[in-house]
């Protein structure tokens, strides 16, 4: 795993200028944004950063108004409402992305991602460029920016997980994504597609065993209320890009297009080093709370099944195996 410093060096973490502490007066324009988690998650940390630069950099021109916690539906319906212009931006897993382009699904394929310097590389430079090209092309939002929110760690109420063989059986609950599903069902759990907001209740009336989300995210949703075991497993890096419609985007003006694009650029900083610095904290309130941490025995298994049995039944969906193994081969340089 790579040291603070080493990933700080990686994606260029500045000091950005303080921001004035004296409140913006309320006038131009105002964007809704739309997300998934509460303010105090990643996503929180990525769009009050956001709101603060773009109202900072535009002097009030642009207002930025967030609505967390699924306020304007579930992440799925959020991308919908962002593509057709019914919603101004979303931010939301790139899972929930996926069922608008095929070809983003590449990035919930299980174990591409191993490292958060894999997840910067391709979500950087040419393949960054590559994710924005096919997000307009295939779902008609534009990529603005991503958070970084660590591997997506496997919690259940029902006994602890450090083999595949505990895992037998688990009703897991899954984004609606079809290589997430396939995932989880290849290792032997009954994978169960439930929309977010539905998730929390779902656990407590005990309609699934378990979910898997980085530790912020399991924090931030007080999990730990629900859930009395939690596993590390590294299948799923979880990438949460920042979305615009592609149309709205194109209708702004030169100036507020480089404000917004800016100010998602620097709010990505922003939120990698709050995932640095606040996911051990995590960690260790859910450990406080009660919570059972497992690392995986066998590993290597859960990674030969994805390889043998899942990787192969989505090549073709994704852009090809010849195209997914170059992908592999862009990360690994």
């Amino acid at each position: 795993m790579m040291s603070v410093k080493k990933i700080a060096k990686v994606i260029g973490l500045t000091a950005t200028c303080a921001l004035s502490s004296m409140p913006l007066m309320s006038y131009g324009e105002t964007l809704k944004l739309g997300m998934g988690d509460p303010l105090n998650s990643d996503q929180g940390a990525y769009a009050t950063r956001f709101k603060e630069l773009v109202e900072h950099y535009s002097d009030g021109d642009l207002n930025i108004t967030l609505y967390p916690n699924g306020a304007l539906g579930d992440e799925v319906e959020m991308v919908q409402n962002t593509r057709l212009g019914a919603l101004d931006m979303a931010l939301v897993a790139i899972n929930n992305v996926a069922p608008f382009s095929d070809k983003l699904g590449v990035l919930t394929m299980p174990y591409l991602i191993k490292s958060t310097n894999d997840a910067l590389k391709v979500t950087t430079g040419a393949l960054g460029d590559r994710w924005n090209t096919i997000a307009q092309e295939q779902a008609g939002v534009r990529i603005l920016g991503w958070t970084y929110s660590n591997f997506r760690y496997l919690t259940n109420s029902k006994r602890p997980v450090r083999n595949l063989q505990d895992l037998q059986g688990l009703k897991i609950r899954v984004p609606q994504n079809k290589i997430m599903l396939a995932s989880w069902e290849a290792w032997g759990a009954n994978p169960i597609a439930m929309s977010w907001t539905e998730t929390f209740t779902a656990l407590q009336q005990g309609v699934v065993d378990g979910q898997d989300n980085p530790y912020i995210v399991n924090n931030s949703m007080k999990f730990y209320e629900v859930q009395d075991y939690l596993t590390e497993v590294h299948y799923l890096y979880a990438l949460q890009p920042l979305l615009v419609g592609k149309n709205k985007f194109n209708k702004m003006n030169a100036e507020n297009k480089d404000i917004i694009v800016r100010s998602a650029l620097e709010a990505q900083q922003h939120a990698m080093l709050f995932q640095i610095t606040e996911a051990d904290k995590a960690k260790q309130n859910m450990i406080k709370n009660g919570v059972e941490v497992s690392i995986l025995e066998d590993e290597e298994e859960w990674i030969k099944i994805a390889q043998e049995k899942v990787w192969p039944k989505y090549y073709d969906s994704i852009g090809g195996r010849d195209n997914f193994e170059e992908i592999i081969r862009q990360i690994a340089d």
